[in-house]
C-alpha cells in the first residue's frame, strides 16, 4: 500500500495492525450501492467518466469517504432508474451502505449522505 494513501486502523493489538485502505472503504460502498433495486448506476466525475471509456471499471466511482475521529462519513451519488422511488430507494442505499462497510470492515459509520445525481430513462420500466 502507497505511503500517501489513507488508511483507517480497524484492529491494533499486540500481534500488530490490520488497516483498511480508503479506497477499499469505498468500492465497498460503491457494490453495496448498486446492490439496491431502483439504482441504475453510480455517478463520477470526468475521471470516472473516461476511466470507464477505456474500459476499466472503477468500482469507487461516485464514493467519498471522509474519517472523522474513529467514525467514517460515506457520500454516494447514485442514478436512479425511471419511475424509481427516489425517497426509498435512497434509504436503501443508506442502510445497505453502512451495512456493508461496518460488518466487512469493523468501522463505525456515522453517516450515509446519498446524492441523486441522475434518473436513467433507458430502461423499459
Amino acid at each position: 500500500m502507497a505511503e500517501d494513501r489513507k488508511a483507517f486502523v480497524i484492529k491494533e493489538d499486540d500481534m500488530g495492525e490490520i488497516t483498511v485502505a480508503e479506497e477499499v472503504v469505498a468500492i465497498i460502498a460503491g457494490i453495496a450501492s448498486t446492490e439496491v433495486e431502483g439504482v441504475s448506476s453510480m455517478s463520477g466525475n470526468i475521471t470516472n467518466e473516461i476511466v470507464a471509456k477505456l474500459g476499466m471499471r472503477n468500482l469507487s466511482k461516485g464514493v467519498r469517504v471522509d474519517m472523522s475521529e474513529d467514525t467514517v462519513n460515506v457520500t454516494v451519488s447514485v442514478i436512479v432508474d425511471y419511475q424509481a422511488n427516489v425517497p426509498e430507494v435512497s434509504r436503501k442505499v443508506q442502510e445497505r451502505v453502512k451495512t456493508s462497510i461496518e460488518n466487512m470492515t469493523g468501522l463505525n459509520v456515522a453517516e450515509v449522505n446519498v446524492k441523486i445525481a441522475g434518473i436513467d430513462v433507458s430502461k423499459d420500466n
